[in-house]
């Protein structure tokens, strides 16, 4: 499911799902008191030290707000079928790391902590086969497992005394300078001052240049052990060097975190030729790659594309997926119904079918047609976490209190997998209204407040809670700890991670 608006989920500021942690910046003190001269030039390394540093803090809500990012149970599915072997051989199959689909149309992949790998849709629709975004998640493990974000603070920090040692000195030959009325003392304290950045940049982009090296190593290590072909990652890096090399040319090498592309195409040439390189993805899983590719270019494409990539002369089932979605968000719903029913009928066992069936009625205003095709997916899914949240939805627009009283289960089982999700909390406290139990419908409310980032509302909310609430009963315990936790960070008012 592609949840949002037009079914997709896009989380800028202020979403309704959110999952990973803050990336926040320090706060600045309450109070600014006068400093002496020579504080001030200690506030002022102090302070650039402070804004030099991107490390992660606590986590706000257990969300990362601002990030677009894309939910859907068939892509999540097929990423975990991707990732799983990956990570196994890597060791990390226990770590719980999951793959976060960011909503940006450019070719990139990322990671910023050891439990998420973040990858642009623009990677997905732009791969062609399984191997080569395998690949991707391959290179992207080698940074993981190779600790290469926690090294890059400390080179970071290191940098920045050195960075600071330099601008401390620089200011002090500055005023030496002034004071003597040497101007060619001031200008060589100028360079000093202007020095560190360039020394701080060269030295860290030096240092990414060489995890990437090491990333593609480990990467085609993993791709060995799990016995695949390292030709899609080779393939996918020979296409971009192809494209980047006459403009790298023109590019300072030291001013690029990544290795130049002939040097990073000659490493992997003495890498991927493994007695898998020929080895061919298997069918059924290229079948999969090219449906999320259709699908996400049904939802994310206007339609003229859609029929230009898919005309109707192409009938594979790709083809009558992304236009079923096309027709479905653009055209006439009875049309993107029959068209659905049609890809049912040749795939009677493809939960996301169901799925898609269900949401094109749901936002079409039937919800009541919508819950039968919603319950089929949920038997068929593997990890119908997402579809369960949809079919509760469906279950509460009913306005048949007993239907909201069936979701409410069900969107409790959906959160032991989705623990954040704002919109099961806000369905939640939907369908608790509907029975007047308003200690939960505000528990609720307040917990969906809570995960969309929305911490004064949250409070708010869980006061009132309180008041409702038996002390000291659990429900009354939830919303205490929303109401008490900026000042006590370590409890997590939404069990996530416990």
């Amino acid at each position: 499911m592609l949840t949002g608006t037009g079914s997709i989920h896009s989380l800028a500021p202020g979403p309704r799902t959110v999952i990973l942690s803050h990336m926040i910046a320090a706060e600045p003190p309450s109070k600014l008191r006068p400093v002496r001269p020579a504080k001030r030039v200690l506030a002022v390394a102090a302070a650039a030290a402070i804004i030099l540093a991107s490390v992660p803090a606590r986590a706000q809500t257990g969300s990362n707000a601002g990030i677009p990012m894309i939910r859907d149970a068939e892509i999540e599915q097929l990423m975990r079928d991707y990732s799983g072997p990956i990570l196994k051989a890597a060791g990390l199959g226990d770590q719980n790391i999951h793959v976060v689909i960011i909503n940006d149309m450019q070719f990139n992949a990322f990671v910023m902590d050891a439990h998420h790998i973040f990858v642009n849709v623009g990677a997905l629709m732009q791969t062609k086969t399984p191997n080569e975004l395998i690949g991707v998640f391959a290179h992207e493990t080698g940074h993981i497992v190779g600790g290469h974000l926690s090294k890059l603070r400390q080179e970071l920090a290191h940098a920045q005394m050195a960075s600071i040692v330099a601008m401390l000195l620089g200011i002090g030959t500055v005023v030496a300078g002034a004071h003597s009325g040497n101007a060619n003392v001031g200008n060589v304290g100028a360079a000093i001052i202007g020095g560190p950045q360039a020394y701080l940049q060269n030295t860290i982009l030096a240092y990414q240049r060489g995890q990437e090296e090491a990333a593609d190593r480990a990467g085609v290590r993993f791709l060995t052990l799990t016995h695949q072909s390292a030709k899609g990652m080779y393939d996918m890096f020979k296409r971009f060097a192809d494209e980047s090399m006459f403009e790298s040319r023109y590019v300072d090498p030291y001013a690029q975190n990544h290795p130049a592309p002939e040097e990073r195409m000659a490493a992997l040439e003495t890498l991927v030729h493994n007695q898998y390189w020929d080895k061919k993805d298997p069918p059924e899983l290229q079948f999969r790659h090219d449906m999320m590719r259709a699908k996400l270019y049904g939802f994310l494409e206007r339609p003229e594309e859609v029929l230009r990539r898919y005309p109707p002369s192409n009938t594979s089932m790709p083809a009558r997926y992304a236009r079923a979605i096309s027709t479905y968000r653009y055209g006439d719903p009875r049309s993107a119904i029959a068209q659905i029913d049609s890809l049912i009928q040749a795939m009677p066992n493809d939960p996301y079918f169901y799925e898609l069936k269900g949401q094109a009625l749901l936002e079409d205003g039937h919800p009541a047609e919508a819950i039968a095709p919603l319950r089929h997916a949920v038997q068929l899914a593997p990890d119908p976490a997402l579809i369960q949240i949809l079919l509760a939805q469906a279950l509460i627009a009913t306005n048949n209190v007993e239907l909201s009283d069936e979701a409410i289960p069900i969107l409790h089982t959906a959160l032991i997998q989705e623990p954040e999700s704002g919109d099961a909390y806000t369905q939640l406290a939907m369908a608790y209204a509907r029975k007047n139990d308003l200690a939960d419908a505000d528990l609720a409310s307040a917990q969906a407040a809570f995960a969309n980032g929305d911490n004064k509302t949250a409070r708010e909310l869980a006061a009132r809670a309180k008041q409702r609430f038996p002390v000291g009963s659990p429900g009354w315990v939830k919303a205490d700890d929303i109401v008490v936790f900026k000042e006590n960070t370590s409890r997590n008012p939404l069990g996530i991670g416990q």
